[in-house]
């Protein structure tokens, strides 16, 4: 790796929250790591320090010109003691994926690895171990050279924040409704729709404002050049059982490669059940639910894991799946993958690091 990783504890530690108003993203450990880019050096300074904020020129180029990524990723504490992580290495190898189509310079995963390993130990007293809680972790790299011109940044901070998160289910895992979006657009391939960037959420947000006025929990996404080809769901990969297969749109260039994704199709697989990737239109999927053969619908992501959908709404017309309720295969991926990430279930992946 090269670099020493220097490490400066807090003087003032701050209040734990209590477990039950943790939420998503709403506190802070005592620490973050940080290290800067500058073109001619490199990355250089890796240091871990108390967490605190970060001041930037008005003209540096993330305020403007949007070159940014980020990652997403969490860590779990056993009833036995060690502090898990699920598949940390497929997230960096992501992160600099999104560095690259971004003109971002790559990072050293090794170097990476070693710094969150050392920043979660820094702040293991933070990692709830309440069913269902977790340590996120947030990953971001934000262009800091202070100049107007519309070029790639020569400066960069790449930074770890850690937050203790709640259950993401509080009562137990409950189907979703989906609104599917017609009108506005998120991504089209050959644009950044595949890198883990700030402008494809930001991208989203009027929809899924719009979205949630009509009682909606997410956005279900279709391509942005034919309007009909089923992408993704608000921040998470979908899936459909049709027929007893199970399908997900393949990707294209404008859907994220989830790590959860990826962790769902391998385990289908696993337990010898057909899926296929596939280009999926929204009128093949009202078909398949108007002649009965659409089961289930769920979506991945880092947060939710598994999200159930309960119910889409395409133009007016709702199409209930499942009776309302959670499906038998999305209780049990969700069972099987919570289970993995916590030490409960054995892993037959190898996708498990302790840390």
């Amino acid at each position: 790796m090269g670099l020493k990783i220097t490490v400066e504890r807090t003087s003032a530690p701050k209040q734990k929250p209590e477990t039950s108003k943790l939420g998503f993203g709403k506190y802070f450990t005592d620490h973050m790591f940080i290290m800067e880019y500058d073109a001619g050096i490199g990355w250089h300074d890796p240091r871990i320090v108390p967490y605190q904020p970060i001041s930037l020129d008005p003209a540096a180029k993330v305020f403007h010109y949007g070159q940014t990524v980020f990652e997403g990723m969490k860590a779990y504490k056993t009833p036995e003691g060690p502090v898990l992580m699920f598949r940390p290495f497929k997230n960096l190898q992501r992160l600099n994926r999104s560095n690259a189509r971004l003109s971002i310079p790559s990072l050293d995963e090794d170097l990476v690895m070693e710094a969150l390993k050392q920043l979660i130990k820094a702040d293991e007293d933070w990692i709830p171990s309440e069913q269902g809680t977790s340590l996120y972790i947030r990953p971001f790299v934000i262009s800091t050279q202070a100049t107007l011109g519309v070029a790639p940044s020569e400066k960069y901070y790449f930074m770890i924040i850690l937050s203790p998160v709640g259950s993401y289910y509080e009562e137990g895992i409950n189907p979703v409704s989906i609104y599917v979006e017609s009108e506005y657009v998120r991504a089209v391939t050959g644009g950044v729709g595949n890198a883990k960037t700030g402008g494809n959420y930001a991208a989203g947000l009027k929809a899924q404002q719009e979205a949630t006025e009509k009682g909606y929990s997410q956005v279900l996404w279709l391509d942005g050049v034919h309007r009909k080809y089923i992408e993704e769901v608000g921040s998470m990969n979908v899936f459909f059982k049709v027929g007893g297969k199970v399908i997900t749109p393949a990707l294209n260039g404008s859907i994220l490669d989830g790590v959860t994704r990826d962790s769902v199709i391998r385990v289908l697989k696993h337990w010898n059940i057909e899926v296929e990737e596939k280009t999926i239109s929204i009128d093949e999927l009202v078909e398949a639910y108007q002649k009965g053969t659409l089961e289930e619908a769920f979506g991945t992501g880092t947060a939710a894991v598994i999200s159930p959908i309960g119910e889409l709404n395409w133009q007016g017309d709702k199409l209930t799946l499942n009776g309302g309720n959670t499906g038998p295969l999305s209780s049990r991926v969700y069972d099987f993958m919570t289970g993995v990430q916590r030490g409960t279930v054995e892993d037959p992946f190898g996708w498990i690091v302790k840390l």
